[in-house]
């Protein structure tokens, strides 16, 4: 059990890194490579809490904090929130906002501000769970000019029979550039991020997700691009 659960990790782990492959060996530029980690904490739950005639309302509050190879330069941040509502037991709509401070070494502080609504699906299957998450991000805060940005997740998650609480998790997300911005870049491919890792659910309340991280970040001119290879930790909490 324990060999054929290695086998099956270290397969789909590959089979999501070769994922990447096209996006780098379709540029004629420069690819530079870097480390780093992330951090996050997500909560989500119903506003029930408040009301009982709430309870299809839902609430969505996330922090992140991003630090370079060497955790010595912190270089970016996320605060995200958002109001949504129950479609179904499988789909929610949802408004948000998210605050995304950057200070990158050796270039000018950054704040950059998203509006956005999003759509969540989530499919049971034999096998574990997909998710479908479609955001369409109104990037403003760096001049007058707003990038139209939509991004789109496939998340699946798989439960092993040996042992409920621990899963196999991987997603992929690609970014792209509805319009071209002075600040923002021509319009295009954006990024992309793909992760591989394992779940472990403490409670029906608190789970967590520790793996590895690839995004690919294409450069304003579609030219050169960059390839962060990061750590990855998430605390989801559920109320």
């Amino acid at each position: 059990m324990i060999r054929k659960f290695c086998t099956y990790f270290l397969s789909s782990t590959m089979l999501l890194l070769q994922a990447t492959t096209p996006f780098q060996s379709a540029h004629a530029g420069e690819l530079v490579e870097d480390s780093g980690a992330w951090m996050q904490v997500v909560g989500e739950g119903s506003l029930k809490i408040i009301d009982p005639s709430l309870e299809k309302g839902q609430l969505w509050v996330e922090g992140q904090t991003r630090f370079d190879g060497d955790f010595n330069n912190w270089y970016q941040g996320m605060i995200r929130t958002a109001i949504g509502y129950s479609i179904s037991d499988r789909a929610t709509i949802w408004a948000g906002y998210t605050w995304l401070p950057t200070h990158n070494i050796g270039k000018a502080y950054i704040s950059q501000q998203d509006l956005w609504p999003a759509f969540r699906y989530n499919l049971p299957t034999s096998i574990g769970t997909i998710m479908f998450r479609t955001m369409w991000e109104s990037n403003f805060g760096q001049s007058e000019q707003i990038r139209e940005r939509p991004r789109q997740m496939i998340k699946f998650s798989h439960p092993f029979d040996f042992e409920k609480r621990l899963s196999f998790i991987t997603w992929d997300e690609a970014f792209y550039r509805v319009n071209t911005t002075n600040w923002g870049g021509k319009s295009g491919f954006d990024q992309n991020r793909a992760f591989a890792g394992m779940g472990w659910a403490f409670n029906n309340n608190i789970r967590t997700e520790l793996g590895y991280l690839n995004q690919y970040i294409d450069d304003a001119n579609h030219v050169n691009a960059t390839m962060h290879h990061l750590g990855m930790l998430s605390v989801f909490m559920s109320f």
